[in-house]
């Protein structure tokens, strides 16, 4: 206390002016409208600067959670996108109808992509209901097949594996084929079993065939960059440069077809 009152008494003319100089300012914004008003404006941007700033801040930190709001948003789209034909058919009968695909959003945790048989590890599992033969896809395009799950992760077969095999068609025809990969670049793969007939040009959308129960039909993966008629000559070869870019990928949506049960059932019917 004593250090403070010799502080005062050292300081007494300084301090005496502050005092009379705060008391003048004060009176001098009360009494000008002009000086009131910049004043206003100045302590306006000096609080919006730090309120903007804190906002940087805390935006920052919240990255995180506000991914995570977007995956679930992107969830929900897409399952509403592939459920639109069920939707459009039978919503006016139901509200409440179920859709036929599920999706389940998920991170990499490994991904190969430079062997032959490449891989790719999610960070889910069978307890977030990830079950071997679902489909992965990201935004642009399919990635690979569910092959086997623990409960916190899952085991992909790459589209860039030499095993992987995809039904596919042409975007703009019936004409379906299977999709595969030569173990070269990581940005092309090959689409085989094209009819001779079918009528092809550079730049033409490949697309899931939906003639398995896997992936559902129309989810691109990517364009006709070349093409040629096989050994036999009665197939196109084709060369397809994907939408993805496999070497860069971070998050994925797992889909469930719900009814894939029950057609395998009806496909494979056990005999007694």
């Amino acid at each position: 206390m004593q250090q403070i009152i010799n502080f005062v008494i050292r300081n007494k003319t300084a301090l005496l002016f502050l005092l009379l100089f705060g008391i003048s300012l004060a009176l001098t914004i009360q009494s000008h409208s002009f000086h009131r008003s910049k004043f206003i404006n100045s302590a306006n941007f000096l609080t919006g600067g730090i309120y903007e700033s804190a906002s940087g801040v805390t935006s920052y930190f919240n990255l995180k959670s506000e991914n995570e709001l977007l995956q679930a948003e992107n969830e929900r789209l897409k399952a509403l996108l592939y459920n639109r034909e069920i939707y459009y058919r039978d919503s006016i009968v139901n509200d409440s109808i179920a859709g036929k695909y599920r999706l389940i959003s998920a991170g990499i945790s490994k991904n190969s992509y430079s062997s032959t048989n490449n891989y790719i590890t999610l960070n889910r599992g069978s307890d977030d209901g990830i079950k071997p033969d679902f489909g992965v896809i990201t935004s642009n395009g399919i990635v690979g097949i569910v092959e086997n799950t623990s409960g916190n992760y899952s085991s992909i077969i790459s589209i860039l594996n030499s095993k992987s095999r995809i039904n596919a068609k042409l975007r703009n025809s019936n004409h379906i084929g299977s999709l595969k990969w030569d173990g070269k670049s990581p940005y092309y793969v090959q689409l085989t079993d094209i009819s001779k007939f079918a009528e092809l040009k550079n730049g033409d959308t490949i697309s899931t065939g939906g003639q398995s129960t896997i992936f559902p039909k129309g989810i691109p993966i990517g364009t006709i960059s070349d093409y040629k008629l096989d050994v036999g000559g009665d197939n196109y070869i084709i060369q397809v440069k994907l939408f993805n870019d496999m070497t860069n990928i971070g998050h994925v949506y797992v889909i469930e077809n719900i009814d894939a049960p029950e057609i395998k059932k009806l496909q494979n019917p056990i005999n007694e």
